[in-house]
């Protein structure tokens, strides 16, 4: 995958655009003030420098070199600092228990390695760290908006309690919605979207 994401990164038009997805502007004050928050997938960086922006120490990850250049330019270009890592997450040296939040906006891993991965994003949360996550569900398959084409890679709300069984959700919602973000998200989709805290 990173180097389909990394062809798709190396463009010089922002994929996804440089504004921070919609949902996550909205919540970013569900975070802890001036919260030490964890971006995973985090691709060209638009939601870890808004939250830089925003007061936060803002760590991210993704598998695309060309990702973090992009991100690392848009950091430098508003006059903020990430801290972002390029590799796959166990090899990242993160420390249990030292988020006090992560953000999930389209973090669309492949299936037989998505719980995994989410129940260690879990465990790099204090007690009571907060996450927001907005992905694709299952029914965007039926959308020209943007996403995987894998339905094995989209969500259903059962998916989302099974893999992220330690936390208690504020609420959990699939709803329709009106993208536009960059080139590649653009029209109506459907997404889930949770904010919760862990147990």
């Amino acid at each position: 995958m990173s180097n389909f994401w990394n062809e798709r990164y190396a463009e010089n038009e922002y994929a996804y655009g440089i504004q921070p997805n919609q949902f996550f502007s909205e919540s970013i004050s569900k975070l802890p003030e001036n919260g030490k928050i964890l971006f995973p997938a985090e691709g060209e960086g638009r939601n870890a420098v808004f939250a830089a922006k925003n007061g936060f120490e803002v760590f991210a990850f993704d598998t695309s070199m060309e990702g973090k250049k992009k991100a690392d330019k848009l950091a430098n270009d508003n006059g903020v600092k990430i801290d972002y890592r390029v590799g796959i997450l166990e090899e990242l040296d993160f420390e249990p228990a030292s988020f006090d939040g992560v953000v999930f906006i389209y973090s669309h891993f492949p299936k037989a390695i998505r719980a995994t991965i989410h129940q260690q994003i879990e465990r790099l949360l204090k007690s009571n760290g907060v996450v927001i996550f907005e992905a694709f569900s299952k029914e965007q398959l039926q959308y020209p908006s943007g996403g995987p084409k894998d339905i094995e890679m989209l969500f259903s709300e059962e998916e989302v309690k099974e893999e992220f069984k330690n936390i208690a959700f504020d609420f959990l919602k699939t709803e329709i919605i009106e993208l536009s973000e960059g080139p590649f998200h653009q029209g109506k989709g459907s997404v889930i979207r949770f904010i919760g805290k862990k147990k």
